[in-house]
């Protein structure tokens, strides 16, 4: 069940990404789309700490992180047209091999 907690603790961190993004877009939504960034952080924030009382810290936090990352640069390319380069693509896939190499040595 923590693997479950941690894995949607990293969908919560792309959502405070995410709301950042679209609060920096669309002025007339500002307000609105900071709080849905807190209060995103906060559940993020609180299923991580549920998820590290099973799971070593150390790889809770890298898998949160790299949840986050790999998600919040997937979301930028297929939404706001981020670059796709060969080079951002393979720096990905090293990270999701690392959560991979964590989550099996547990």
């Amino acid at each position: 069940m923590a693997w479950i907690y941690l894995i949607c603790a990293g969908l919560f961190e792309m959502g405070w990404l995410l709301g950042f993004k679209l609060a920096a877009t669309m002025p007339k939504y500002h307000y609105l789309f900071i709080v849905l960034a807190v209060i995103s952080m906060a559940i993020s924030g609180w299923l991580l700490f549920i998820a590290q009382k099973v799971i070593p810290i150390g790889t809770a936090y890298a898998v949160w992180t790299g949840i986050g990352a790999i998600g919040t640069l997937v979301t930028g390319i297929l939404f706001f047209h981020d670059s796709a380069s060969i080079g951002r693509l393979l720096s990905a896939t090293l990270i999701v091999m690392g959560i991979i190499g964590l989550k099996l040595a547990h």
